[in-house]
């Protein structure tokens, strides 16, 4: 800057750093999910290895190996001590495959069928149709996950591990004093309805879903000793009538629909509630000027991959639907990480 320049000097020059790393991030998270794909957290879970003797049990090449470990030691998933491998406490506690906090079951989902499908992403931009197996005319994400019952089990295990901290949030923070019944409508494994019910002795409920998922309910439930406080009930809430409670709950389910079809479930379950009682819809909501939550904008983009008419919406949104459709008063609360929940009273 010469001395008769009289503009401010910039705090930091410009840098091709985060282009450039946000280009490539998919070296990062293809080493990570081919990690997740051989087993390298579950074997090291066992006991620290050497370099040699790791690959000679995940049956990797002499060339590869080395450059594969150190690449995951450099983004913080392992730890190295000479030659000698060992999970950091992250990938030991979330990423041993013999653990109940398991929760690459949803990465491994994620490896096998989305790492694919977002190479089509350029165009559903353009076409705003889904990238998935819709496109090949085999169905979408549930109809691929329900038409084998170990698939779907480990990916409702993996949801919940997901979503731990998240439901144990809504637990703490919403007034359950006031309740006596809840119901999670699409429960999954039932992980929201578990932690509600344990830290609240006073609640009964359960959760609704597909038939499919009641033995994983159940299984689950009956493992925390809750099997008398929780029930499940099968239904579609397209189709079939909510059961009636105090509480309804939505978590990771409205951003799967279309405008129409959200609105629509909204008005079910105010339908259903009586005078007095509450929905709790929980997402990974983007915030309301739609700049700060980029895992919400990002999960809305993948809903164009895997939906034909999903989307997600900010808190804002979510309330103005659910004035729209008769809830009395309405607030946003955050929970856990990117997720939120948005509560109507009836």
């Amino acid at each position: 800057m010469s001395q008769h320049d009289t503009r401010p000097p910039t705090a930091t020059e410009p840098s091709p750093g985060r282009i450039m790393q946000v280009g490539l991030g998919f070296w990062d998270s293809k080493t990570l999910l081919s990690a997740i794909e051989l087993g390298v957290f579950t074997e090291l879970a066992k006991g620290s290895i050497d370099g040699p003797t790791l690959a000679n049990r995940l049956n990797l090449h002499p060339r590869s190996y080395r450059d594969f470990f150190d690449a995951l030691v450099a983004l913080g998933f392992l730890q190295r001590n000479r030659d000698v491998y060992a999970n950091t406490a992250d990938t030991d506690l979330f990423l041993d495959r013999a653990k109940p906090t398991y929760m690459g079951g949803l990465l491994e989902m994620s490896n096998a069928r989305l790492y694919a499908f977002w190479g089509g992403l350029t165009e559903a931009l353009r076409t705003g149709k889904p990238q998935n197996e819709i496109k090949h005319g085999t169905g979408g994400l549930f109809d691929v996950l329900y038409q084998d019952p170990a698939r779907l089990r480990e990916f409702l295990k993996a949801m919940t591990g997901l979503s731990m901290e998240t439901a144990k949030a809504i637990a703490r923070k919403f007034p359950w004093e006031r309740h006596k019944t809840f119901i999670d409508v699409g429960t999954a494994q039932g992980g929201t309805a578990v932690q509600i019910a344990l830290a609240h002795p006073h609640l009964t409920g359960g959760g609704y879903d597909l038939p499919a998922v009641g033995p994983i309910f159940d299984d689950y439930v009956r493992s925390f000793g809750l099997s008398d406080r929780l029930r499940f009930h099968a239904g579609s809430f397209f189709t079939d009538p909510l059961r009636r409670a105090d509480v309804l709950l939505m978590g990771h389910i409205l951003h799967d629909w279309n405008l129409e079809e959200k609105k629509g479930l909204l008005a079910k379950t105010y339908a259903t509630l009586p005078v007095g009682g509450a929905l709790i819809v929980f997402e990974g909501l983007i915030d309301d000027d739609r700049r700060q939550n980029a895992f919400g904008l990002l999960m809305s983009l993948n809903m164009l991959i895997e939906t034909p008419g999903g989307f997600d919406y900010t808190g804002a949104d979510c309330r103005g639907w659910m004035q729209e459709v008769g809830f009395r008063e309405t607030w946003v609360e955050h929970l856990a990480g990117p997720d939120s929940m948005v509560v109507g009273i009836k």
